[in-house]
């Protein structure tokens, strides 16, 4: 029996090969992008100061949160093992990577996208895909590699399971994110705001302006907030969505009588059955699949007719969902096969979570794309002015969390309902939580590709700018525009994706929690009851918690969009000849860069430390009191994040659609209005809309880590010396 169970082990080394093939081919389309001409040298200084300007930042940030991640390691060393803290600077150190190499791709591949969008739609949109593409495979990559490698000595072929370690790396990937997300996303929101506040509406230039101090650091920003900082977003939201199922089934395998372990012996860990290692290795197949899924899709990626750019990105996304389904299908029938679980259920767990992103997405792109009616409703407000656009944004942003709200629900109930049927009997319940952890796997098996088509908008926003800087023709203008446009739904879309996929982690995770609580500290002494005022407690705090955390995120943005807009308007009044467009005068975009920088820098701290230390508190104080703020930020968190991604990138696109030339068209009333409701949508939909998603699940990975304190204080000092 136990030579099934170790030869079954051996099929977790598919995922670390899976995960080198990715690195590989992600190689790949790197040097293939770079070998792309790069255009005249006007086209290379200007993509060369955007280069300059994201490694500047970048390297500022990892050197802060190099400190941080020390810090939080050397306590992790202490309250819980070294192996702990080794793991967490694992996690952290390939987010950074991941962010970093996507980034220098990135940066590279804008003025490439520029110059081939002189020939067409078709060449541009291949380089900006491929350059997408590659962030998105070294993510999935980066992120099953490091959790493979994790797992399967700490978890499957361990003799003694030790969860906190392979936590531990999650919680890096997590909290790294969260300051990455957040620090690009102040960064990028400042710039922007600055940019176009001064620029299209007080001097009434046009957007991307080189007359515009503000605009390299804009352009800047796309980088460092849209590609490294939503990297680092999808890294650990892949990364929590593995784990999750995977510390569930070695959870259910210390049960006693459970199916998936040998039980307890004297207190000891006796082994993993033949299900309960292919519990915890299927994740890892799942997500080895919708790598090589990923790369199939690639090559469906193509059009030349500006109408077809969406269904052409599509078409790659749905391919890969396809791909993917018959993997987890046949991986499924094998499991059922071999094992004594109807496994086949499991199937369902995972077609939901999957059906669910698609669907969430498809509502996302509804309720941001400027084809559909919403969208054309706030360009239409536009025209009695701002405060019109704005409140019909706000509108329609909170209706836009109805449908997801529903679809996540419908997908919970499918997926636990799912694995309730395939375990069955007393541990009905485990069973049916582990169904709804792998539905979280089904929304992001395919993270490469929705990482990729989300990446490529960034590389075609920058495109433009360099187009505009650089006085190319308006052709060319036009072919990065309609990229641009889609790109800004894809961008909404793929947050879609990470948001949704938040909830359901954040739910295994809580579960996770919970029977590592109860193992270390007996059912009876946990009191998750409603009537328990320490639990009522925790789900005030976790409800305020998102509100308080974009309220620091939206003022980050709020003061640092104020000192570039002084900058920029001294810049017009003070460099004669600057605005006039005199030829050999340029604007001092460095001190623009500098601005940007110093304030994400300063302003990303204070969020980041209270996400990572506030469940710690309070954990300390009362486990139970924890349980309630995870479930009431889950709850608040969920709904808000979409509230807030989708009203921005609708006020984005109502801005783009009147620039098509209705409601008067650029320079009209309407678009000055529509340009207000943008900049007040920018922070929405960059800064802190996605942040919040990020904040769900280090909170949740944070409370799982610590776990092993908050039972050796006996539940929390509140229950030792109150009761």
């Amino acid at each position: 029996m136990f030579e099934s169970v170790d030869s079954t082990g051996v099929l977790a080394w598919a995922a670390p090969a899976a995960a080198v093939l990715g690195m590989a081919f992600a190689a790949y389309l790197a040097f293939w992008v770079l070998k792309q001409d790069p255009g005249n040298e006007r086209m290379q200084k200007l993509s060369g100061l955007i280069q300059q300007g994201a490694k500047a930042f970048l390297f500022a940030e990892y050197r802060l949160l190099a400190i941080f991640a020390v810090i939080v390691a050397v306590i992790l060393g202490v309250a819980i093992n070294p192996f702990t803290a080794l793991a967490y600077l694992t996690g952290g150190i390939l987010s950074v990577a991941a962010g970093f190499i996507g980034m220098y791709v990135a940066t590279r591949a804008n003025t490439r996208t520029a110059h081939a969008a002189a020939g067409g739609i078709a060449p541009a949109l291949k380089i900006a895909y491929r350059s997408g593409l590659t962030m998105g495979l070294v993510v999935a990559s980066f992120g099953l590699l490091g959790i493979s490698l994790w797992a399967i000595f700490f978890l499957i072929t361990a003799q003694h399971p030790d969860p906190e370690i392979v936590n531990g790396f999650a919680m890096g990937a997590s909290s790294i994110a969260l300051f990455a997300r957040v620090g690009g996303g102040i960064y990028t929101k400042a710039a922007d705001v600055g940019a176009d506040l001064v620029g299209k509406i007080e001097a009434g230039i046009p957007e991307d302006d080189p007359r515009n101090p503000g605009v390299i650091a804009d352009n800047v920003g796309d980088n460092v907030g849209d590609v490294a900082g939503m990297g680092a977003d999808l890294y650990e939201s892949y990364v929590g969505s593995i784990l999750a199922p995977m510390i569930l089934a070695v959870a259910m395998a210390f049960m006693a009588d459970s199916p998936m372990g040998y039980g307890l012996v004297n207190g000891s860990f006796v082994g993993f059955t033949l299900d309960g290692i292919v519990a915890a290795v299927m994740p890892l197949l799942f997500a080895a699949g919708g790598i090589l899924a990923s790369i199939i899709g690639l090559f469906a990626v193509n059009t030349s007719d500006p109408s077809k750019i969406a269904k052409a990105l599509n078409r790659g996304t749905y391919l890969a969902a396809g791909i993917e389904l018959t993997l987890i299908a046949t991986l499924c029938f094998v499991w059922q096969s071999v094992g004594k679980l109807n496994a086949m259920w499991f199937f369902g767990s995972m077609v939901s979570g999957l059906i669910a992103g698609l669907a969430i997405g498809k509502i996302t792109e509804y309720y941001t794309s400027y084809s559909h009616k919403p969208v054309k409703k706030i360009a239409l407000a536009s025209e009695a002015g701002a405060a019109t656009n704005i409140i019909e944004g706000l509108s329609s942003g909170m209706l836009s969390t109805v449908a997801p709200t529903i679809i996540l629900v419908c997908a919970v109930a499918v997926a636990y309902i799912s694995g309730t049927q395939a375990g069955g009997g007393e541990f009905a319940l485990q069973f049916g939580v582990y169904g709804i952890s792998l539905s979280a796997i089904g929304m992001l098996s395919i993270t490469a590709i929705t990482v990729g088509v989300d990446a490529y908008g960034p590389v075609a926003d920058n495109a433009g700018g360099i187009a505009e800087m650089a006085g190319l023709p308006h052709e060319v203008r036009e072919n990065t525009d309609a990229l641009d446009t889609v790109g800004n739904t894809t961008a909404a879309v793929a947050k879609g994706f990470a948001i949704a996929s938040a909830g359901l982690t954040a739910l295994a995770l809580f579960v996770s929690f919970k029977t590592n609580l109860a193992a270390g500290m007996g059912e009876e002494n946990l009191n998750f009851s409603i009537d328990n005022p320490y639990l009522i407690i925790g789900i005030f705090i976790g409800a305020l918690l998102p509100f308080f955390f974009s309220a620091m995120t939206m003022g980050a943005v709020s003061r640092a969009a104020n000192a570039m807009i002084i900058e920029i308007r001294r810049q017009f009044r003070e460099i004669k000849g600057l605005l006039a467009g005199d030829p050999g005068v340029e604007p001092d975009t460095a001190a623009c860069v500098r601005i940007s920088t110093n304030a994400a820098l300063r302003e990303m701290l204070l969020p980041g430390i209270v996400a990572v230390s506030l469940p710690i508190i309070i954990g300390i104080l009362d486990v139970n009191m924890l349980a309630g703020m995870l479930v009431g930020t889950m709850g608040s968190g969920f709904v808000m994040s979409i509230y807030m991604a989708n009203t921005g990138g609708a006020w984005d696109n109502a801005k783009k659609y009147i620039e098509t030339g209705m409601h008067g068209g650029k320079g009209s009333e309407a678009h000055k209005a529509a340009v207000v409701g943008d900049t007040v949508g920018d922070p929405f939909k960059d800064t802190s809309g996605p942040s919040i998603n990020i904040l769900i699940k280090v909170v949740a990975v944070v409370s799982l880590v610590f776990c092993p304190l908050f039972i050796r204080l006996g539940g929390g000092l509140l229950h030792l010396f109150l009761g």
